[in-house]
């Protein structure tokens, strides 16, 4: 977003509440509450390196970790803990460089940039702009997708472990997952009301506590299958033999874009940025933000994936709490689960937001006038008081949440999809931009060797993305070749 642009978003966001002689003053500096608002004249941003590590591990902890065992199983003892080092590394490092992008030239008193494209566009131009945004959100709506269908097979899976506990584990017990993706599309539907991402850090805070209470659950009941006797795996996977080596291949590349969505969160990491309060820095705090949250998630997801691996061994499911290498306590696997779909409720939330604020602004600029969009109306909710409603926003987030359940219905492959979204994702939102971008910043001469060396990084992670996205596309041709339409596959 240009200088102009982003001085006319902040006048559409501000016209909405406050009156315009107001704003007037308040943009020429004549009468600015610094206790109310902030150097931009947006109402003052409350947001601590507490609350934004809620949000990094409500983004990172998801879906992902119960497939970490599964990955494992096909990388080996040796690559597998290797692998989620590696990309827990990565991860850090480029979020260190993105953080610094906030602020264009001074980190403390720059021109903020609201989102990841607007980044983009001060630091590397406009020509780039449009490549990130179809990439950002794109893979912000995939995840969407992705995480109905997660939360939708816990709820299923619950329905199943009832059914096994009081039928036996030999009964047929086969329930669709349809019935509890539309569930999940009605409260979405609610949530999505809320206008902005500053206002979910309680729902960011209660999401993380759920995902750390199903990855100890998870982890405790494959130590607790270790500690029986029952430790598995070997050096490089699953076997040739097992599987043909074509199937090895792609799984393996498969396992990689797992691993790499299970790290990603940097599509809304400007995002989180903006809701941080100065001082200090509001980079400061996000780099410590991002280790405390990058390092607690790879710590979980290094203990999840090899106790579940050596619990399960090559034949560790796709899922580990929802592909049934545990019956019981089934009371435990239940609330797992359950933590699971609160979680997800949350993560759905956060990763949905920037996607809205991105078309609302939009739409804002491009049709200054409409009464349709900018018109707000304060409806009393009992119980919560005045919430102001806006009927653009009523209309196309309720387009958005029906969307991705439509399409959770039609594709409901988990470990694809995850591959896929993680493929797409990693390589030009978590690594290319904020490398480039902090060439650009930094002035880094071409050829220099820490040119060279962030250049090779970037290539390195393209080969790897490449591999991980063409893995997980030829999974979805296999699972389509017996796929039905709306119907749940066991």
């Amino acid at each position: 977003m240009d200088r102009e642009n982003a001085h006319t978003a902040v006048q559409l966001e501000l016209s909405s509440s406050y009156p315009a002689s107001d704003i007037h003053q308040r943009r020429n500096g004549h009468s600015l509450d610094s206790q109310k608002f902030d150097d931009d004249g947006r109402p003052r941003r409350t947001g601590t390196v507490w609350t934004a590590s809620a949000h990094i591990i409500t983004a990172v902890i998801g879906s992902g970790v119960l497939s970490l065992a599964w990955s494992m199983a096909q990388l080996g003892w040796i690559a597998g803990p290797a692998v989620l080092i590696a990309f827990a590394f990565i991860t850090l490092y480029t979020s260190a460089l993105l953080a610094d992008c906030y602020r264009c030239l001074d980190p403390v008193n720059g021109k903020r940039n609201y989102n990841y494209m607007a980044a983009v566009k001060a630091n590397l131009g406009a020509a780039q702009t449009w490549f990130c945004g179809l990439t950002q959100y794109s893979n912000l709506y995939g995840t969407a997708i992705g995480y109905t269908i997660t939360a939708s097979t816990s709820m299923a899976a619950i329905n199943r472990s009832d059914c096994f506990h009081n039928k036996g584990e030999q009964y047929p017990c086969h329930p669709s997952n349809n019935p509890y993706m539309i569930v999940f599309g009605i409260v979405q539907l609610v949530l999505a009301q809320i206008p902005d991402f500053d206002q979910l850090w309680w729902l960011s805070i209660v999401a993380a506590v759920m995902s750390f209470s199903y990855s100890s659950i998870g982890l405790g009941l494959s130590i607790g299958k270790v500690a029986e006797g029952n430790f598995h795996g070997t050096l490089t996977g699953v076997a040739v033999g097992t599987i043909t080596g074509a199937q090895k291949v792609w799984q393996t590349f498969q396992a990689l874009g797992d691993i790499a969505f299970a790290y990603s969160y940097s599509m809304i990491l400007i995002e989180i940025q903006d809701t941080i309060k100065s001082p200090p820095a509001e980079n400061k705090t996000m780099k410590k933000a991002t280790l405390m949250g990058v390092s607690v998630t790879t710590l979980f997801y290094t203990l999840s994936g090899c106790f579940g691996y050596a619990a399960f061994g090559n034949s560790a499911p796709g899922n580990l709490l929802t592909g049934f290498g545990f019956y019981n306590p089934f009371w435990l696997v239940d609330l797992a689960n359950a933590c699971v779909v609160v979680h997800l409720v949350g993560a759905y939330q956060v990763f949905s937001q920037p996607l809205f604020a991105f078309i609302e602004e939009w739409s804002s600029h491009k049709w200054p006038r409409s009464q349709f969009i900018h018109k707000n109306y304060n409806v009393n909710i009992p119980g919560v008081g005045l919430f102001e409603a806006n009927l653009f926003r009523l209309v196309w987030r309720t387009c958005f949440v029906i969307s991705t359940t439509l399409i959770s219905m039609l594709l409901p492959f988990f470990n694809d999809v995850v591959g896929i979204l993680g493929a797409v994702g990693f390589w030009p939102l978590t690594v290319y931009f904020p490398v480039e971008m902090y060439i650009a910043q930094r002035k880094i001469p071409r050829y220099s060797s820490k040119w060279i060396l962030l250049q090779t990084l970037s290539v390195v992670c393209f080969i790897v993305s490449l591999a991980a996205a063409i893995g997980s596309i030829e999974g979805i041709i296999q699972d389509l070749k017996s796929y039905k339409p709306f119907h749940t596959a066991y």
